[in-house]
């Protein structure tokens, strides 16, 4: 792990330097590919070049490429053979992706994001003793390759296709058994690993916020324990992604109540792993520069540009929004991942994940993105006392008689002391965090003041569970430009009010 740790200290001392030599050997391995081939990559020696002789894609953009590989041909967008694909929703969204894994993507990308997060937790916390007992783990499931039935390739959730991957050393370190962390009913699955953990020395979890509450909230009721700490005493880390933490993290401050318990926070994906948080505050990530992934950045003015200019590391500015455009050792080529950063750091580069360049709300004008909703949520629970589960918004727009708003269906687990403060301090701080809101806000002219729906408990596990969505890498959309999701939603807690 010291090893490691000097390595990182040099790409954070050379990031470009280290870009440059990732991008090189991108090019080099695929040049002849028939992407690589299609776009005269042996023509290709700079950002320049890249950006002028290769479009940027979408994953519908990019599918028929994935298409010829989920069927079994090779050397179409990496030179060495595709065994998985990473099968992701991203949202409640109908579709899914199969974003190709190839064993270097493996290696030197997701399996040496995970161990990097342990050396850089360790340099945080040097008397850690998370290695005296086992990692708990949610993941996703894995089945056949229904594309290619005669070659063995297999589709699964990152999580899934990770865990079946790992070297024996990391299978030994956690736990539950592999036949259950992979089961395919999601409720049952809570049920067995809930059971079949809570004799363990677990020191350690990993997984999206939303169902590890649900777990955690299982192993109380089956210990009628008070807190997580009566269970697994020496619980120490929890390393978190795929959502913002932030409207989590005091529901996981009560269930675990500890000094010595630390939230880590990873930017793990299915198409690579991205960041990690290498300080003690929480808040940013460092961006992981030597993991086979090239970057490039589509600055906010841009995002609905046909040809947008992208920026290399070399070119970006702190605090502006960018939408991320990865080339990666698993074949995706100026593929456009749809989430948002903000720079927080040049020098290392950090950020913060800023939201979906398709969740947003500007139905007014007023560009709001998740980020900002977060922030004000946690201020309104912080002074009403409240804690929320889940929350989506929407636009209800302007028609006859009616002024437009922002709509909103919030799930407490503890609800405010008083609703109507908690609504105040919700808009007021919407205000003061996005000016363009604010200024549709000024006397009620425009945008009136937001809308908030109460909703009962079990609300949205109960409408991800009927569109199929339970569990892996699904996540309930925090803001839509559209009233799809809300008026789902609505429906469903007028029909069972």
């Amino acid at each position: 792990m010291k090893k490691r740790m000097h390595q990182i200290e040099l790409f954070v001392k050379y990031p470009e330097e280290v870009q440059q030599e990732v991008f090189q050997n991108l090019i080099q391995t695929a040049k002849d590919t028939q992407f690589g081939q299609k776009y005269r990559f042996q023509n290709i020696s700079n950002h320049r070049d890249f950006a002028e002789q290769v479009p940027i894609f979408t994953y519908e953009q990019f599918f028929p490429y994935i298409e010829k590989v989920l069927k079994g041909e090779q050397n179409v967008i990496w030179s060495t053979p595709i065994k998985w694909f990473a099968k992701s929703s991203g949202t409640t969204n109908a579709k899914s992706k199969f974003i190709p894994v190839s064993q270097e993507a493996l290696d030197n990308c997701h399996f040496k994001g995970g161990k990097d997060m342990l050396a850089l937790y360790v340099n945080n916390y040097p008397e850690t003793q998370i290695f005296a007992g086992k990692i708990l783990g949610l993941g996703g499931s894995q089945q056949p390759n229904q594309w290619d039935m005669q070659t063995d390739s297999n589709i699964g959730d990152v999580s899934a296709v990770l865990m079946k991957n790992l070297p024996l050393w990391a299978q030994m370190s956690r736990t539950p058994k592999l036949e259950v962390a992979l089961m395919d009913n999601w409720e049952e699955k809570i049920e067995k690993i809930a059971r079949a953990t809570i004799e363990d020395n677990v020191t350690s979890m990993a997984g999206v916020p939303t169902w590890m509450l649900l777990l955690l909230n299982r192993v109380l009721e089956i210990t009628n324990s008070k807190h997580i700490l009566e269970v697994w005493p020496n619980m120490e880390m929890f390393v978190h992604g795929a959502v913002s933490f932030t409207p989590y993290r005091a529901l996981f401050q009560d269930l675990i109540p500890s000094n010595q318990m630390h939230y880590l926070e990873t930017y793990n994906a299915s198409e690579g792993f991205f960041g990690i948080q290498d300080q003690k505050k929480p808040g940013e990530m460092l961006l992981m520069l030597d993991y086979g992934i090239y970057y490039e950045f589509i600055p906010s003015e841009d995002f609905d540009s046909e040809n947008p200019r992208t920026l290399d590391i070399s070119e970006v500015a702190l605090h502006k929004n960018y939408a991320v455009v990865i080339s990666t050792n698993a074949g995706l080529w100026r593929y456009k991942i749809g989430d948002t950063i903000k720079f927080t750091s040049l020098n290392p580069f950090r950020f913060m994940i800023s939201g979906r360049t398709k969740h947003f709300i500007n139905a007014f004008g007023e560009e709001l993105m998740v980020e900002n909703a977060e922030t004000a949520l946690a201020k309104a629970c912080d002074q009403t006392k409240a804690r929320v589960k889940d929350f989506t918004a929407a636009p209800r727009y302007i028609g006859d008689g009616t002024k437009g708003c922002h709509e909103w269906i919030i799930e407490f687990t503890r609800k405010p002391d008083d609703l109507e403060k908690f609504r105040d301090i919700l808009d007021q701080t919407l205000r003061e965090v996005n000016t363009d809101y604010d200024a549709k806000r000024q006397k009620d002219l425009a945008v009136q003041k937001l809308i908030i729906h109460v909703a009962p408990e079990n609300t949205f596990y109960d409408w991800m569970k009927q569109k199929g969505k339970l569990g892996g890498q699904h996540k309930v959309p925090r803001l839509s430009n559209n009233r799809e999701y809300i008026d789902q939603l609505l429906e469903m807690m007028n029909t069972t009010a």
